[in-house]
């Protein structure tokens, strides 16, 4: 289960850059498979994708049909719909203040110069098969931006699609879906068979194989370079005394049961929260219906450690350049003002009592983010 560590030991620095270090490096039995796969699908183009579907999805269909789609859209939650709607403007709103302006200079001997953004031609958004968010979080931008072809990349596991990924497919005018997954997704997507055409980019979170594939090809320039490495979860909450236990278990708990192999990290002064945070995580984790994955999680790469000072803290998270941070600190204005750069290696920061990095995930905020220290230059 989740480990208690002490900076103030001799051997600390060792065991925790290990740790962070070991984590980001490449897999090699999850690299030598993902290329297995790519190159299998190479070969065998839509014979393999159908080969692998079935392997890990039960489902033999890659080209879900429109009768299909309209049925589970039509079988969804009223409740649900609503809500996803309502996340769909608020994400919408967001994302369209960040459109980029186009630049038209003209010098003083009259020479004209323009910087100009277009959009790309084809991108894939890669969706878990029970992640309308993500759908949401990878659909909207490219809508807004204007790109010819979106096209949503989603399992259907044992053949059944997920109503409230295709419904966001719908309200983002997505009108390619295709019921793929894992490394053989992205390798379709990059070379193209005969029912799947190539495209310009794949975004979206997933598995290390997912992950890895993704690097492979962008490395071959098939596919666009990502700017970060979109991986398994990770969060780092810093807490004083003035943190809720309870709050601070659930935070740790609901980023480690994304998949095996999260990072949940825990930073404060205060070892008595520590010990109550760890007897809260122990307690709560029996009642979770996902509590195999996350103690698989929190007992790879799962910490709360004691730290001295917070000027050792700041040196722990730049360290790591997480995916999120939870401020749970009385003084977390004073990291959140934009003329304190000591917090700028982190994809998120979720500031103060009231904010939830778990809320966070429906928007209006993205949470397709950099993961495996790729939030120092993302």
């Amino acid at each position: 289960m989740i480990k208690i560590l002490d900076s103030r030991k001799k051997d600390f620095k060792k065991k925790f850059e290990k740790l962070i270090l070991n984590r980001r490096k490449i897999d090699t039995k999850v690299n030598k498979e993902v290329k297995k796969i790519i190159n299998d699908v190479k070969k065998r183009g839509d014979k393999a994708l159908v080969y692998y579907e079935k392997k890990f999805n039960s489902n033999s269909k890659l080209i879900p049909s429109k009768k299909s789609i309209d049925k589970a859209v039509r079988e969804l939650n009223p409740k649900v719909k609503k809500a996803i709607f309502e996340s769909y403007k608020r994400i919408y709103k967001w994302h369209s203040l960040q459109v980029r302006k186009n630049i038209i200079y003209k010098d003083k001997f009259g020479n004209k110069f323009s910087y100009i953004t277009k959009p790309l031609n084809a991108i894939a958004v890669y969706c878990p098969g029970d992640l309308p968010s993500s759908a949401l979080m990878n659909c909207i931008p490219p809508q807004i931006a204007g790109v010819n072809r979106i096209v949503l990349c989603t399992p259907a596991i044992k053949g059944q699609l997920n109503g409230a990924v295709m419904y966001v497919a719908k309200l983002c005018n997505v009108k390619e879906i295709v019921s793929l997954s894992g490394a053989s997704a992205i390798a379709a997507f990059g070379y193209g068979t005969k029912k799947i055409k190539p495209v310009d980019l794949i975004t979206g979170p997933g598995s290390t194989f997912v992950a890895t594939a993704k690097r492979i090809l962008s490395s071959e320039n098939i596919i666009s370079q990502e700017k970060m490495y979109a991986g398994e979860s990770e969060i780092v909450c810093w807490c004083d005394n003035s943190a809720k236990p309870d709050e601070v278990a659930y935070s740790l708990l609901a980023q480690s049961e994304h998949s095996s192999g999260c990072l949940a990290i825990m930073l404060s002064k205060d070892l008595n929260l520590i010990k109550q945070v760890k007897n809260k995580i122990e307690k709560h984790i029996k009642t979770l219906p996902r509590k195999k994955i996350i103690s698989q999680s929190l007992k790879k790469y799962g910490n709360l450690i004691y730290v001295k000072s917070d000027k050792e803290i700041l040196k722990l998270i730049e360290f790591i350049s997480p995916e999120h941070i939870e401020l749970s600190i009385r003084n977390y204005k004073k990291y959140i003002n934009p003329l304190n750069d000591k917090l700028k290696t982190t994809g998120s920061i979720a500031a103060g009592p009231y904010s939830s990095m778990a809320l966070s995930d429906y928007g209006p905020t993205q949470h397709s983010l950099p993961t495996n220290g790729t939030a120092r230059y993302s």
